[in-house]
Formats: C-alpha cells, structure tokens, sequence
C-alpha cells in the first residue's frame, strides 16, 4: 500500500513539535499557521462605493409550466438578498435587499428575502404576468423586471 504524506500535514506536525517544544504548550495561533502555508486571509476592506444594483431574471421553467408550476430564476447583482430591513440597514456594505412580488396587477403583493426561485402554485391556464421589484431595507424599488408567461390547459391524469 502506498502511502503519501502531503507537505502540508508535515508542516502541521512540525509546527506542532516547535510549539511543544518551546513552550510546552499548543498556543500557535491560525494565523501564524496560515500564514506559514501562503494562504494569507483576504482583507476586509470598507467598500468607499459600490455599482448600481441591478438583478435578471429569467423566464419561467417550460417543463414546470406545463404542470402549472411557475418556477422564476433570477439573480441580483451587486446586492445579496437577505431579510434584514430598516433604516439602519442601509449602512451595511455591501448593500442589501429583498423582492417584492406581485401577480397579474393584484392590488397585493408578497415579499421574499430567500435569494431562492421564485415558485408559485395554482395560477389557472392562460397568460399571466408577474412583477418582480428589487428593494432596497427600506422598500425603495431599485430595479423591476416583469415576467409574462402562459399555463397551458393542464391534462387530466388518464
């Protein structure tokens, strides 16, 4: 059986007797240990501004729709989707938000802070239209797409 012993492991272990061996003790922090392998942590560095916020989105899955599912896709840019919401929100960098959805201009709409795809169950076969708004934590729409689609008559099981 062959058996290889990466450098790295070896490194470990030599660093483990140096420390015992001083000290007696195993007070060798993280960072000395990477920064000894080369893989120095990235720096986090206060973004001084950031581009426009923006999101696409793509048109509802075919073979779901077929089944009178409605699965969106889209992806936010330059803005991670999370539900933290509020005045003091708006400080954190980078910057955040939320969807709206509305569907068919109903005088309601949800919001969802997932990030997943939108899903949307039990529309009746005909066209729709769904409005996706990109918000900010305070609900100021920054971007808004409009998706347009139709369920096909749906089979009955035979």
């Amino acid at each position: 059986m062959n058996h290889t012993i990466s450098s790295s492991s070896f490194l470990a272990a030599g660093l483990l007797f140096a420390a015992l061996a001083v000290g007696g003790s195993l007070a060798i922090s993280e960072t000395n240990v990477l920064n000894i392998m080369n893989f120095n942590p990235a720096p986090v560095i206060p973004l001084k501004s950031q581009p426009p916020a923006n999101f696409v989105v793509d048109a509802p899955l075919p073979e779901q729709l077929k089944m009178g599912y409605v699965v969106i896709r889209y992806k936010a840019k330059n803005l991670r989707i999370m539900p933290v919401f509020g005045p003091d929100a708006l400080k954190i960098l980078p910057r955040i938000g939320h969807l709206h959805i509305t569907i068919d201009d109903l005088p309601w709409h949800w919001l969802d802070a997932s990030g997943e795809p939108i899903s949307i169950r039990g529309l009746p076969p005909g066209p729709h239209k769904v409005l996706l708004e990109l918000e900010d934590p305070i609900h100021k729409v920054i971007d808004s797409k409009i998706v347009n689609f139709k369920i096909p008559p749906l089979s009955s099981p035979k």
